[in-house]
């Protein structure tokens, strides 16, 4: 690329103005020279006529052409020379006479001598040689993603701290910190040059390891904490291969405030991570959050008096809009709990203040998911907006951002294993039957008998999850353990019935699936909802195209679909760890 650099005078001030084709990262290095200025009528960037300037431009993008040079002359750059003369020693004789002598000869030019309430010297002569005293006062720590400066207040040196994105005053330590990027540094080093004390690297720094706990973290060590929440929080000095690599993982982000990656939880994944922390000699310390025991619980009826149930035109209103039996039940506990926490209020003058007040409670004492908290509001929403016919707001606790977490996906011999575990033949039946067809738990106990097609090997899933019908699989090995499950059984509505003819419960299916589990060598953490992440995920893996499986599974959109390619092993085969490469 060319960049074309010529001296130009911008609203009566010399600047050195830069043309170049338009270019985002270029545009991003020009940004961190102090005083870089864009203009809209030039079309142009402009920096500051002087040679600090120049310099750090062609710190910053050493590999440009530069057609025109400027010649750049800086304010002590003068053919002068001023000389301090005194009569005797300063301290007796207090103010010098000041000679004025051209460094080309000797002869001196004039004679100076300042006086009280007169013009500084460096205005009467601006090209006056006037050698300014060093100090060295600015420090600078390195301490894993960040570098903290300690220097005297000075326009200049802020304007140039505050170039650098997220840098920010430390009022308690009365220091800057800087992220430490990748040239971060160094142009540290370049702009303070002299100026510049001692550049530390500390071997051990602070951080944040939860809301609640700072930890020393040593500088060869990576920090690896599994979340409740499904998700690794990585912990780590300044390393940019491994930043990088972060990077590129789905769903990875990164946490200004507290200075860890979040990454979603998955075998592979930790295991990737753990390689490449090895190949850089990082000290891995892998530990799992643990549950807080300061955590309240939900009010009881035995907690306080005059206990509430939801209003019955809460549930009638649910029911008319033709809201699923899941969400009813879901929405009635939750707005129980809220009118509950108020049980001294009546219901229909509780405030908006008060509402804010009890989501608040829920998040810092309750310590509710994010889900939980969602759907909390939700209720309330529903009851003020809806049933009262309220008018829509927007309370000013901000709804949380839902956490990406990656689904727990068991392996063929794994599902094998499960089903070969259970010696129940209608357990044996409903586990089968959710896999092969990739049923959610509601879907398997409202399935109907009428609903299976032999003739099309078929199921029909009606008014599921959305009021929406699908077709999905009918296994041939599901379809034949079927048969033997009904000439022993003989259900007559539901497919899986209980023992008095009524809908086979979800909490059996659960404890079917548990005590399955419990007899092979499985640790993960398997719900009746991992059969159903297995299912989509050994589609994919066998090569059945993304669109069916949306179709299959009921998804509305694909990128709910989509999460499977970030779990599946399709081609990791082909991939070589680094390791491999080395001779060792």
């Amino acid at each position: 690329m060319t960049i074309k650099a010529s001296k130009i005078v911008h609203r009566g001030a010399d600047r050195i103005k830069i043309e170049m084709p338009f270019n985002v990262q270029i545009n991003k290095l020009i940004k961190q020279i102090p005083d870089a200025r864009w203009s809209k009528t030039m079309t142009c960037w402009h920096i500051p006529y002087n040679n600090k300037s120049f310099k750090l431009l062609e710190k910053l993008i050493p590999d440009i052409e530069i057609k025109e040079k400027p010649i750049l002359q800086s304010k002590f750059d003068s053919p002068f020379r001023v000389t301090p003369t005194y009569n005797g020693p300063p301290s007796v004789h207090g103010t010098p006479t000041f000679q004025i002598t051209h460094k080309s000869q000797d002869v001196p030019l004039a004679q100076v001598t300042p006086l009280a309430q007169v013009v500084p010297l460096e205005n009467l002569f601006p090209t006056v040689n006037v050698s300014p005293t060093i100090n060295k006062t600015v420090a600078i720590e390195v301490a894993g993603l960040r570098i903290f400066i300690k220097l005297p207040k000075n326009d200049m040196d802020v304007h140039f701290i505050c170039s650098f994105r997220f840098a920010r005053w430390d009022a308690n330590n009365f220091v800057w910190i800087v992220p430490h990027y990748q040239n971060t540094l160094e142009l540290l080093k370049e702009y303070f040059g002299e100026r510049l004390e001692s550049v530390t690297q500390l071997t051990h720094y602070e951080n944040q390891t939860s809301s609640t706990e700072k930890r020393l973290i040593e500088e060869d060590t990576l920090l690896l904490i599994k979340t409740k929440a499904g998700r690794i929080r990585a912990i780590f000095g300044y390393n940019p291969t491994l930043t990088q690599i972060i990077k590129k993982i789905s769903y990875s982000n990164w946490d200004v405030k507290n200075k860890w990656w979040s990454i979603p939880f998955s075998d592979k994944i930790l295991e990737n991570i753990k390689a490449i922390a090895n190949i850089h000699n990082l000290r891995i310390q892998y530990e799992q959050e643990t549950t807080s025991q300061t955590k309240k619980a939900r009010l009881t009826p035995f907690d306080i008096p005059n206990y509430r149930h939801t209003p019955e035109c809460f549930i009638l209103k649910m029911k008319e809009l033709r809201y699923g039996d899941h969400t009813i039940h879901t929405y009635d506990s939750l707005f129980e709990e809220f009118i509950n926490y108020y049980y001294r209020f009546d219901i229909d003058k509780i405030d908006e203040l008060m509402i804010i007040s009890f989501l608040r409670y829920l998040v810092i004492e309750r310590k509710v998911s994010v889900s939980y908290q969602n759907q909390s509001i939700n209720a309330i929403k529903f009851y003020y907006e809806r049933v009262l016919g309220g008018q829509r707001k927007v309370y000013l606790v901000d709804r949380p951002r839902s956490e990406k977490t990656l689904p727990v996906v068991l392996s063929e011999d794994e599902i094998s294993s499960i089903i070969c575990a259970t010696t129940n033949l209608k357990h044996k039946t409903i586990l089968m039957t959710i896999y092969s067809a990739g049923l959610r738990i509601s879907e398997a106990i409202n399935l109907r008998i009428k609903d299976i097609d032999s003739d099309r090997m078929q199921i029909l899933v009606e008014q599921s999850k959305g009021k929406k019908d699908r077709y999905t699989l009918l296994s041939s090995k599901a379809l034949e353990i079927m048969r033997q499950y009904f000439q022993v059984y003989k259900p007559k509505v539901w497919l899986f019935e209980g023992q008095k003819g009524e809908q086979y419960s979800d909490r059996s299916i659960q404890a079917i699936l548990k005590t399955s589990v419990s007899k092979t060598n499985i640790k993960k953490r398997v719900t009746v909802h991992t059969l159903r992440h297995s299912f989509a995920t050994h589609l994919l893996e066998n090569g059945t195209d993304l669109r069916y499986i949306q179709t299959l599974l009921g998804h509305e959109s694909s990128k709910t679909t989509e999460i499977y390619t970030h779990v599946t092993t399709k081609g990791f085969e082909q991939i070589k760890s680094p390791l491999d490469k080395l001779k060792i």
